[in-house]
């Protein structure tokens, strides 16, 4: 299993969520979203897996501005958009594969194993 997790050193899920694989011995890879953020390849996989660009939205992101710009934006424009401002996408975003979740969702990854 190659576990990927997309997050914030200060996101207390993301914390959560590391915290989870360590406990039960499953390696992971830890991708600080500030630092680095998603490969196109990765943003269109984890945007296929969890139901579309409307889930990968935190509603709650300090961008109020660009937050706004984007409801009246086209589904391509905003797509471009989110990925430009991967600061904008909720945390976090555990990987596996063609899976993904996004949030502290440990009753989904039990089944991964």
């Amino acid at each position: 299993m190659n576990i990927q997790i997309f997050g914030a050193k200060k996101c207390f899920d993301t914390k959560k969520a590391e915290r989870w694989f360590k406990e039960r011995g499953i390696k992971f890879q830890s991708i600080d979203m500030k630092e680095k953020g998603m490969s196109r390849g990765e943003f269109d996989s984890v945007k296929r897996a969890v139901g579309g660009i409307d889930e990968l939205i935190n509603e709650s992101a300090k961008d109020k501005d660009t937050l706004t710009l984007m409801k009246y934006l086209s589904d391509s424009d905003r797509e471009d958009k989110l990925f430009e401002n991967q600061h904008l996408i909720r945390t976090p975003i555990v990987r596996s594969g063609a899976k993904a979740t996004i949030g502290f969702c440990p009753e989904i990854w039990g089944g991964w194993e």
